[in-house]
């Protein structure tokens, strides 16, 4: 799957299959198709890690090279040990703070991250069993935009079509934040038993008073 491959499937939802009386211009689908796939990064992000060199005797870490970065997952330091040695860690801007006993003395941590994904004409980062949310949501963006752009405007289809496409756009929307929010990053339930998140949890069904 590539960026040619997914605009010909969007078309094809959007019955715009017509290349010399397009709805959309390629520049227009593309828009739409990154916006798809820049919410799906925020629910499920391209899992990644890197290696970064620490500063001996500071606890700051410098991540800004970490580039398209959505979240971060874990902090590992001392790096290769077994179990593993994942550290508490702050996040402010660019820089992560080590928040465990540890002090680096500059040698290398792990940072695992979620970026954001890539879909260009060449390649995908995209899970193919997702394409179908992908192409969903762009379908979405794009009949949304056009039902905007067609309000008090001349239409050969009568007046209600603007309204149509409003309706129809906003089902395939609802229909993809409702699929992110079932396979979304921030409901899964994961096993944390080798380290502690900083900010304690806190209770949705314990009233502990004042």
């Amino acid at each position: 799957m590539n960026l040619t491959d997914m605009r010909a499937i969007v078309r094809r939802d959007l019955h715009d299959e017509d290349a010399g009386n397009y709805r959309w211009t390629d520049n227009e689908m593309d828009r739409h198709i990154a916006h798809a796939v820049k919410g799906f990064s925020e629910y499920l992000p391209w899992e990644q890690k890197t290696t970064i060199a620490t500063t001996s005797g500071s606890r700051e870490i410098d991540i800004s090279a970490v580039t398209g970065r959505v979240m971060v997952e874990a902090a590992e330091y001392p790096v290769d040990n077994f179990p593993r040695r994942y550290q508490r860690f702050s996040l402010w801007g660019d820089t992560l703070n080590l928040l465990g006993d540890e002090i680096p003395d500059g040698s290398n941590a792990y940072i695992y991250y979620g970026k954001l994904h890539t879909l260009d004409g060449a390649t995908s980062t995209i899970p193919a069993r997702h394409e179908d949310l992908i192409a969903a949501a762009a379908a979405g963006y794009a009949a949304i935009e056009w039902a905007v752009y067609a309000v008090n405007r001349v239409n050969v289809g009568g007046s209600v079509t603007p309204e149509m496409f409003l309706s129809w756009g906003r089902e395939k929307l609802a229909y993809f934040r409702q699929e992110m929010q079932r396979l979304g990053r921030r409901h899964r339930v994961r096993v944390r038993s080798l380290y502690k998140p900083y900010y304690p949890v806190v209770s949705e069904s314990t009233d502990y008073g004042p």
